[in-house]
């Protein structure tokens, strides 16, 4: 196993003097650490702090999100995405106040089997909140790790995980473990960043680091290349009868499961054929206005949007249409990321 005792000391010192004010760092709870934990993941801290604020005074504590409404949940994570992470938050609440009394667990193997906690997100809020040895080994510790010992594995392997894991065990400071687990993912966030030339000379581990003697540090980490994202054309339509909107219900399960949504379309369809599809489905289209054009990623897909505002003379269709106040989508409707360019241009649109 790969020796890191000799990191500890540098890195502590270094972070002392060079952390970040982060809002979660200030009285890391068990919860406060979760909630920022949960939010960070695959989403930028810049983008995470006023969601972070919100939440927290929306939400200050596990039996408050255990209890909230599903409407609120949603208007307080529109925006941030991924919106699964959500409603994993809220059923692990409810297993902390069924299970433990709403007290957070402190042991490994209760965090653990809380939905939508990984061994990252364990080890971070043992480590972090509790002052328990326990590694928190996410993209940026992998990185920092990989040019430290100039290893040539995929680290996305979980044995190699596991022995990375092992070796920041062995060597986690006492009473410092909160401090130490943030130190290396700052590293990897400031220092020992994704570009192919990190700042090594501002590194307080350039003295250890392999990758660097070797002239490594461009190649790693080793990681199996990303699979391209799939690309769709959808048509979004924005259907007006007075001062109300239709939205619906995305699927309970799968991408944006249970979310509202403007009704859409695959494809990009011109007006000739919204006029027949909305026909068909008990709608009587009256004016058809072009609306604005978007990008979104996900994950693995790209959405590329179209979008047109439609009046129409009768606010009836189809059984999955929910027609609400313009002024209520946001406050009482949240919506993805995704249609905020079609939502901010209908909430400024001017009806006659």
């Amino acid at each position: 196993m790969t020796d890191l005792s000799a990191i500890v000391a540098p890195l502590l010192a270094w972070y002392r003097l060079h952390a970040r004010k982060l809002p979660w760092r200030e009285n890391p709870t068990p919860y406060r650490v979760w909630i920022s934990e949960i939010m960070l993941q695959q989403t930028r801290v810049e983008t995470v702090k006023p969601y972070f604020h919100r939440f927290l005074a929306a939400l200050p504590e596990v039996s408050k999100l255990a209890a909230a409404p599903e409407e609120e949940l949603q208007r307080l994570w529109s925006g941030l995405g991924y919106y699964r992470r959500a409603r994993q938050l809220q059923r692990a609440a409810q297993q902390i106040m069924n299970e433990h009394h709403g007290v957070f667990p402190s042991r490994y193997e209760q965090v653990r089997a809380l939905p939508g906690i990984g061994d990252y997100t364990a080890g971070a809020i043992l480590s972090i909140a509790f002052n328990q040895p326990e590694p928190a080994v996410d993209g940026n510790v992998l990185r920092v790790l990989a040019r430290l010992t100039d290893c040539r594995d995929e680290v996305q392997n979980p044995a190699v995980r596991r022995r990375f894991a092992g070796a920041l065990r062995a060597v986690y400071p006492a009473g410092r473990c909160g401090d130490f687990t943030q130190s290396l993912m700052e590293l990897g966030a400031v220092v020992c960043t994704p570009q192919r030339t990190p700042d090594c000379a501002a590194c307080p581990l350039a003295a250890h680091c392999l990758a660097r003697v070797r002239g490594s540090v461009d190649q790693l980490p080793v990681r199996t290349p990303v699979r391209e994202r799939r690309s769709e054309q959808r048509t979004v339509l924005m259907l007006l009868h007075e001062n109300r909107v239709a939205l619906r219900r995305r699927p309970p399960h799968g991408l944006l499961a249970g979310l509202w949504e403007f009704p859409n379309r695959e494809g990009e369809l011109a007006p000739e054929e919204l006029k027949t599809l909305l026909t068909e489905r008990g709608l009587e289209p009256e004016g058809f206005t072009p609306g604005p054009a978007a990008r979104h990623l996900f994950t693995h897909l790209e959405w590329r949007l179209s979008s047109w505002f439609i009046r129409c003379r009768n606010a009836a269709g189809a059984d999955e249409l929910h027609w609400v106040p313009r002024e209520a989508l946001g406050r009482d409707y949240p919506l993805p990321a995704a249609f905020r360019a079609c939502q901010k241009a209908l909430l400024n649109m001017k009806l006659v």
